[in-house]
């Protein structure tokens, strides 16, 4: 009976704080009618997309997190603080680290029904599709959540009072919306700014949250994405807590900054880590497959290739059992998780993939052919039918267009020629490819 005593008192916490937040015209503003509004700004601009808003899900999920954290979640607790709430609360019988829970479950009920009710009101405003992975979707919910909550709770521990808040939640959710890759989407910042994006935690939750909404591959390549905004998360919060204040007399001393200093230094580890991985390589906008016609692809002749067996553009046969791509097995798992490649930009991601095939053509890698053949296995799983067709044609008709790489040395390949040179050779194995894939040529 004694042990179920906190129990209940916690989950009347819970309660009480839903309460209250539902009963706050400030908390019901950041809850419910900005996440409204962003999907009404959004749906204005994009709506004539197909399908509409599908793209564009993950930045408008972002948001609503974001604003929920860094605004909704630290007003909430200053306020309280202000009243002498959480001074009253010192006295029960129970940890602090409990309270805080508490109140982060009820801050997280909060955003996951404004993100229920984005997901509905698109689906029957513009006719958005569901989400293609639900069960995934959840879980990329619960990291982006996590992330943030901890960097609102940090918020609610430095801020002096509500417009501190204000302020500080302005310096996190500005820089994010405009050059972190949330509003303003990654493929149409400059380089610098796409770098920048890669130390703010919402680059990753725009893609960890894409990834389950529209792409078949959900989850699967977005370890890095999920350890970025935990460590993120983890950070913050443990600081959070650690500076959490009771009363608002009590103010933080210069040696509290230090473990400020601590959280922020985990942005800076998280975009060190990308840069060393390759994964803050600039992608273009995804306007130059998408403009490829029907009438352009039809266009494209295939009576100029070279053998499949002559010395340019090898491609083994088809892999038939195991033991075919046994010779291969290391290179296939290098290339499913290869980061470059693991864009927004399904065209960009195309280019690149077949340039890997294009430089061990050109190095005469002893693999060459079954490399080749890997690389069009691996783009048939990626994408449908029509995405892949679009973006090998645009390969085709403008190999100067987006980014190649020709220093492949995590794929194993350690010679790296002229990039003048692959762009030159990417259309003949983009054209055996998309051949093969519409049937016009022999496989």
């Amino acid at each position: 009976m004694t042990n179920a005593r906190p129990v209940r008192g916690l989950l009347h916490h819970l309660g009480l704080t839903l309460r209250l937040n539902f009963r706050s015209p400030q908390a019901i503003a950041y809850g419910y009618a900005m996440p409204v509004f962003f999907l009404l700004a959004f749906g204005s601009i994009f709506r004539s997309d197909t399908p509409p808003l599908l793209a564009e899900m993950g930045q408008i999920l972002t948001i609503t997190i974001l604003g929920g954290a860094c605004f909704g979640l630290p007003t909430a607790l200053v306020a309280e603080r202000e009243r002498g709430v959480w001074r009253r609360y010192r006295l029960l019988p129970v940890p602090t680290g409990a309270l805080v829970t508490s109140t982060l479950v009820a801050r997280l009920a909060i955003v996951a029904s404004a993100a229920a009710m984005q997901v509905a009101l698109a689906r029957l405003a513009y006719g958005t599709p569901w989400p293609a992975h639900p069960a995934q979707a959840l879980l990329a919910f619960l990291v982006v959540a996590f992330s943030f909550l901890g960097l609102g709770l940090l918020v609610g521990a430095i801020a002096d009072d509500v417009p501190a808040v204000q302020a500080l939640g302005q310096c996190l959710f500005l820089p994010m919306i405009l050059i972190g890759g949330v509003g303003v989407p990654l493929a149409v910042l400059p380089d610098w700014a796409q770098k920048v994006a890669g130390f703010m935690p919402g680059r990753y939750a725009v893609h960890l949250l894409d990834r389950t909404i529209a792409d078949p591959r959900g989850l699967s390549g977005c370890g890095f994405d999920c350890a970025a905004l935990v460590v993120i998360g983890i950070a913050a919060g443990a600081v959070g807590t650690k500076l959490f204040r009771w009363e608002n007399r009590r103010r933080l001393k210069r040696a509290d900054y230090v473990w400020v200093a601590t959280a922020l230094a985990a942005w800076l580890a998280v975009g060190a880590a990308a840069a060393a991985t390759g994964r803050l390589q600039p992608v273009g906008p995804s306007g130059g497959y998408d403009a490829i016609t029907p009438a352009q692809i039809d266009a494209i002749a295939y009576d100029d290739l070279p053998g499949d067996n002559e010395i340019v553009s090898r491609l083994a046969r088809p892999f038939r059992t195991d033991a075919d791509s046994t010779k291969i097995a290391g290179f296939v798992a290098q290339l499913k998780a290869w980061p470059p490649a693991q864009g927004r930009d399904a065209g960009q991601n195309v280019r690149l993939l077949v340039g890997v095939a294009t430089v061990a053509d050109i190095v005469a890698d002893p693999r060459e052919a079954e490399i080749a053949r890997a690389i069009f296995d691996e783009l048939k799983a990626r994408y449908d039918r029509e995405t892949l067709a679009r973006a090998l044609a645009w390969v085709i008709l403008d190999p100067d267009e987006g980014t190649v790489r020709t220093n492949l040395p995590e794929l194993g390949l350690h010679r790296h020629p002229p990039e003048r040179l692959v762009r030159q050779r990417l259309p003949l194995y983009a054209k055996k490819y998309l051949g093969r894939l519409l049937g016009k040529l022999r496989d």
